[in-house]
């Protein structure tokens, strides 16, 4: 069983964190009756001694013998009386030795007394379960993040707010940008922070250092106002802010990004139109990707072209027609990828 110390801070509260790995033999323990346990070793986590306690078939709740149940328990003698704040969390570990993105919970922080079981009944089905076992074992690990209330509590940042309602105000708005008739306030000082284009624009020789008010052109008004909202916010836009066709209006804010070195927000968008890749959009999900330098979705699209069930599909689209007519090198990259 492995296990990996560590300290972190939570809210400015210091926290002493611990995973512990737990293998659990699938084989041996698929006809357990419900409400039988296993435990693993004991372990440390902030000072005190925790183990795991696993019910293969549940416990006696309805419909729990159809999941695996995973509790963490305090086991230290002597123990505050009021028990031990802590946070926990459990995942499984995918056949590739990465952890689960699916099966993954988090409690917040409770106080834990001795003995208590802490954790989820209807942690995974058994339906689900089957997929995660390796040679014959299932890998759980659960982590325990101790809170030390001795500190003083600091709220989070709010940052983001104070920058944002700047942005709102334009308070202290030192420039402007014209764009189809339509005016965006802004701070020097805080573009030339974000944007290396715009440190040399707004900040350096260029005539634009001393233009108060600068008309763009190549970007509508909507795109550059989500990139104004991302420079001060560090925020990516909720989906109420992309429009009637939030893939069109990611593409156009990928473009931006790229204009302006935005590489955080570029690859945010390249993550978005990624996870909403399918056969009608790759095509042109891949052609933007290769006109505006985006190496990382690029490969993940043309993976994406490589399955020939995929390919015999996305060839008759109009993205396919264009992609061909804008990027024929990329055509002729696809064409060396051997079919899957």
């Amino acid at each position: 069983m492995d296990k990996q110390h560590g300290s972190a801070v939570l809210e400015g509260r210091p926290v002493d964190v611990c995973f512990h790995e737990f293998r659990l033999d699938y084989e041996k323990t698929k006809h357990l009756i419900a409400g039988h346990a296993i435990y693993s070793d004991p372990f440390s986590a902030g000072g005190h001694m925790w183990r795991i306690k696993c019910l293969p078939r549940g416990n006696d709740l309805a419909h729990s013998h159809e999941y695996l149940s995973v509790f963490v328990q305090l086991v230290s003698k002597g123990s505050k009386p009021n028990g031990v704040n802590a946070i926990v969390e459990a995942f499984l570990m995918d056949k590739d030795g990465g952890p689960s993105s699916t099966v993954a919970k988090r409690t917040r922080v409770n106080q834990l007394k001795q003995y208590g079981d802490w954790g989820w009944s209807y942690f995974v089905s058994h339906t689900d379960l089957v997929g995660y076992v390796t040679e014959g074992h299932v890998r759980i690990v659960c982590g325990i993040m101790v809170v030390n209330d001795r500190s003083i509590p600091v709220p989070p940042s709010d940052i983001v707010e104070h920058l944002g309602t700047l942005l709102d105000s334009t308070d202290g708005a030192d420039v402007s940008f014209i764009i189809d008739s339509e005016t965006f306030h802004a701070h020097r000082v805080v573009l030339a922070a974000r944007s290396p284009v715009f440190k040399a624009e707004l900040l350096g020789s260029m005539v634009e250092a001393t233009t108060p008010s600068i008309t763009l052109h190549d970007i509508a008004p909507a795109t550059f106002k989500l990139l104004l909202r991302f420079m001060y916010t560090d925020t990516f836009p909720g989906d109420g802010e992309l429009g009637d066709e939030p893939p069109e209006m990611i593409r156009h804010l990928l473009v931006a990004a790229d204009r302006y070195a935005l590489d955080r927000l570029k690859l945010m968008c390249a993550q978005k139109l990624w996870d909403n890749v399918s056969v009608d959009t790759v095509a042109a999900t891949l052609a933007c990707a290769e006109m505006y330098n985006c190496q990382e979705l690029k490969i993940k699209c043309i993976d994406f072209f490589a399955m020939e069930k995929n390919f015999r599909k996305a060839v008759l689209t109009d993205g396919f027609v264009q992609l061909v007519q804008q990027s024929p090198s990329i055509v002729a990259e696809l064409r060396e990828r051997p079919a899957t």
